[in-house]
């Protein structure tokens, strides 16, 4: 199984969100975060912006899944103007799974 952590506009998640339920993926974790990418922040005016909001999405899903995820995240998140922000997607291996209720383990 893979965890998959995308960070991505806020203005954007309903739609990710929407996407991925119809796609039958509608289990995630969402978190506000706040943050900066490569460009340290944002400035507009005089004013610079050093923490930028964003949604933290995370789901587990199987291997097999991945890529169909990592697809949907990606067309539903891009803003399409080309400019930075539009977020990260990062993938690492799961290697238990357990349910709290039960305690069974789901791999």
């Amino acid at each position: 199984m893979k965890m998959i952590r995308a960070i991505i506009r806020p203005e954007k998640v309903s739609q990710v969100l929407q996407d991925l339920a119809e796609a039958d993926f509608p289990a995630v974790t969402k978190i506000d975060v706040f943050g900066r990418g490569k460009q340290r922040g944002v400035k507009v005016g005089n004013v610079h912006y050093d923490e930028i909001p964003k949604e933290l999405l995370m789901m587990v899903v199987r291997d097999e899944d991945k890529d169909d995820v990592i697809q949907i995240i990606t067309k539903s998140a891009k803003t399409g103007d080309g400019t930075f922000g539009d977020g990260k997607i990062f993938i690492s291996d799961v290697e238990e799974v357990y349910t709290i209720s039960s305690g069974a383990s789901e791999l």
